[in-house]
């Protein structure tokens, strides 16, 4: 049965300093870059083979999904997309959290950043990313799915959610408290359901 690997990249620079990084291309700290080999270490624990792989077109997924192809020793085609990026966060990017809280109040970083619908101004709603996010899927990385392909997706946090809640079938008020962390790997079967989250 097919499996699909879902993997947040490793720490980035920005990650490292609490900021909204959103699609500033910033690269892995050195954390980042050791959580990508730990995640190939878990995938190569749990059995998995890669036969493809996707990632976004920013540098902090692509050079974690290289990391962990490598380490793995995996000659899987690495396929980077667009469509995988971060969501926007427009006038938050760069900023350090802790300052946008005092900026616009905590409750309203919150629903930005965690909701769905809501989208910080000049920027992108999870709503917004889906709708990027799930046609790439269903057109590029279900079929290898379908053909009976092991996948590993490299992504981003906002990313990943969306295609976490079309994968789990989760409502709106459900992905509010789904948090994926830096270097995370979750593990889908073929017979779908909840991911299992690779320790």
């Amino acid at each position: 049965m097919a499996s699909l690997v879902l993997i947040r990249h490793g720490q980035s620079l920005w990650n490292a300093e609490n900021r909204f990084t959103g699609w500033r291309d910033i690269g892995l700290s050195d954390r980042g870059r050791e959580e990508a080999r730990l995640a190939a270490a878990l995938l190569i624990r749990h059995g998995f083979r890669c036969d493809r792989a996707f990632t976004s077109a920013l540098s902090r997924a692509r050079e974690s999904c290289a990391i962990i192809l490598r380490e793995m020793g995996s000659a899987a085609e690495m396929r980077e997309d667009a469509a995988l990026n971060e969501r926007d966060y427009g006038d938050l990017t760069g900023m350090e959290k802790g300052e946008a809280a005092r900026r616009f109040g905590a409750a309203r970083i919150v629903s930005w950043r965690r909701g769905f619908s809501e989208a910080p101004p000049g920027g992108e709603s999870l709503a917004d990313t889906a709708a990027r996010v799930l046609p790439f899927y269903r057109g590029c990385v279900a079929p290898c799915l379908g053909a009976g392909e092991d996948i590993l997706v490299v992504a981003h946090g906002n990313s990943l959610r969306a295609l976490i809640m079309d994968l789990e079938g989760l409502s709106a008020e459900e992905i509010v408290g789904r948090e994926i962390g830096t270097g995370e790997a979750l593990l889908y079967g073929g017979d779908g359901g909840a991911a299992e989250i690779l320790k």
